[in-house]
């Protein structure tokens, strides 16, 4: 799970800055994209605004992610120095939790099936964009990631909590073992212990 960065709220307490990595050959794209996504609306649950990224070479972007995490990429599908399927195909290997996004102005149903079994995008996004319906996609994305990290989290904590119970019954067979009865208690009625 990549590095957050924190961002101070109004009420002072920190909260997690999200980073968005936007990869578009057309620069009024690339700034459409910040517009749309900048703004707040009734639906927007965001603690704190997104960091943008923007390049119009994907190569450009593959170096910027070897050295910084991002938690979403929205990516052009026709690019002329490498397509989207192939660009995020390439940065799921830098980034396996990076949740992916490609827009094109075609559709291409070919295309659209390769970038959903090789690059693994969450959504396919129509251009020209419904701004509510884009950020909405976003929230919800990035809303399934944390999700899914959560996920991670606590099954993480259950198996270490597995391990160690795993270890104390170890531990109880083998005082068993060495002193029979030790591990059993009686219990008074009370709630003392009962000695013989």
């Amino acid at each position: 799970m990549p590095p957050r960065m924190l961002c101070a709220t109004d009420t002072g307490d920190s909260a997690i800055m999200t980073r968005l990595l936007l990869v578009d050959d057309e620069p009024n794209v690339l700034a459409a994209l910040k517009r749309c996504l900048s703004v707040r609306d009734e639906f927007d649950s965001r603690e704190c605004d997104y960091q943008f990224s923007a390049y119009t070479n994907p190569h450009e972007a593959l170096q910027i992610a070897e050295q910084q995490p991002f938690d979403l990429v929205i990516s052009d599908y026709r690019m002329p120095q490498m397509d989207g399927v192939r660009f995020l195909t390439e940065l799921r290997l830098l980034q396996p939790d990076c949740i992916s996004l490609i827009l094109s102005g075609m559709t291409d149903l070919e295309g659209l099936i390769r970038a959903i079994n090789l690059a693994g995008i969450y959504r396919f996004v129509n251009k020209p964009w419904n701004d509510m319906e884009l950020r909405a996609c976003v929230s919800g994305a990035l809303a399934q990631q944390r999700l899914t990290q959560e996920n991670q989290r606590m099954a993480d904590e259950l198996r270490l909590l597995r391990s160690r119970s795993t270890e104390q019954e170890r531990e109880l067979a083998r005082l068993e073992r060495e002193h029979p009865g030790i591990t059993r208690v009686r219990w008074g009625p009370d709630g003392s212990v009962l000695f013989e």
